[in-house]
């Protein structure tokens, strides 16, 4: 059931969005021919556990549309009133997404992070808009905007979105709730023009983790993410709490570079694969999950597959960051945790 009406939804995000909102892989059984409904569930169990307030569900990973309306299911009835969950519209078309979305609203997913598909080559910043708006007329689910220069629009604006953009899709589409705000790297002063710009009118998080302690003070940003957080099992939801009250705030920087070599590694590691691929290293999240506790396992290709030295990296952060890394030899990684029932 959804937890609010229609023309409610920013109100409900000002409201209810608080901590940290991580990110929920679908699992597949071994032979990659359907979803393994218990992995799944131990995810989202865990996800509760390490003290995250949301979750999205994650749809680059290969699942069909009917698997992802199942996987949507699964995770809805197992976040139950803990956590808030979101849905990723990266369909391969606009009807896709839409299509997708409307079922997600009848299943009680609360929001929905949309992207844009691989071959929307948009010639002007009103072809953006006019996209967004399909999807936000479609439903009445609160959308968070990802406004990161992922699908090439930095060749209309530096920014990809800039403020003009969102600024239209603040005024005139009332069920954007929330900006997840990456603008404009290298540099935070893409960020920071968009927390001026919109911080009282929307949420606007960013997600970086190693931004938090600036953008708390200085903002008083209260939710964070969407992203990789279970890399660092329960400590960023741990920090972003302690973060909120200068008498926890020395609390909370001792986290921060406690975790620094997990920062260091994804940045090693991650960071030119996103670069290079605009693409979300999805199967290297799921290893550095499944270090900490969460299933692993398979998910569909195409993914870029990590090798024995950038696991070694990723799990030698971990260990040098304090976390409870598992003593599993890595191939059984690839099995996963939990069997299909």
């Amino acid at each position: 059931m959804a937890k609010y009406s229609k023309g409610e939804a920013r109100q409900w995000a000002f409201s209810s969005l608080r901590g940290c909102l991580g990110c929920v892989l679908p699992t597949f059984t071994p032979d990659l021919q359907g979803l393994n409904e218990a992995a799944i569930r131990h995810d989202i169990g865990l996800e509760k556990q390490n003290g995250m307030a949301g979750i999205l569900l994650v749809s680059e990973c290969g699942t069909t549309r009917d698997e992802m309306i199942r996987f949507i299911e699964i995770a809805v009835d197992e976040a139950g009133a803990d956590l808030v969950t979101l849905v990723q519209a990266s369909e391969a078309t606009i009807a896709q997404m839409i299509a997708v979305t409307q079922r997600a609203e009848e299943l009680g997913v609360d929001m929905v992070l949309p992207s844009y598909p691989l071959y929307f080559h948009p010639r002007s910043h009103d072809d953006i808009f006019d996209l967004t708006k399909r999807l936000a007329d479609s439903t009445s689910l609160g959308i968070m905007i990802f406004a990161i220069d992922q699908w090439n629009f930095s060749r209309l604006h530096p920014a990809a979105f800039p403020r003009s953009l969102l600024e239209r899709m603040v005024e005139e589409l009332p069920t954007v709730v929330s900006i997840k705000n990456e603008i404009g790297g290298p540099g935070v002063g893409g960020i920071v023009q968009i927390f001026e710009a919109f911080n009282e009118r929307v949420v606007v998080t960013d997600p970086m983790e190693a931004n938090a302690p600036a953008w708390v003070r200085a903002y008083g940003m209260r939710v964070m993410g969407t992203s990789n957080y279970e890399s660092m099992a329960d400590q960023v939801p741990r920090m972003l709490s302690l973060l909120q009250s200068v008498d926890t705030f020395d609390q909370a920087m001792e986290i921060y570079w406690r975790m620094a070599p997990v920062r260091r590694a994804n940045a090693a590691i991650m960071g030119p694969l996103v670069a290079q691929g605009s693409l979300v290293p999805r199967m290297f999240w799921k290893y550095q999950s499944w270090l900490v506790g969460y299933n692993g396992g398979p998910i569909r290709q195409p993914h870029a597959r990590p090798n024995a030295a950038q696991m070694a990296t990723l799990r030698n952060a971990a260990v040098a960051a304090g976390l409870p890394v598992s003593s599993d030899d890595d191939e059984a990684f690839f099995a996963g945790r939990v069997s299909p029932q």
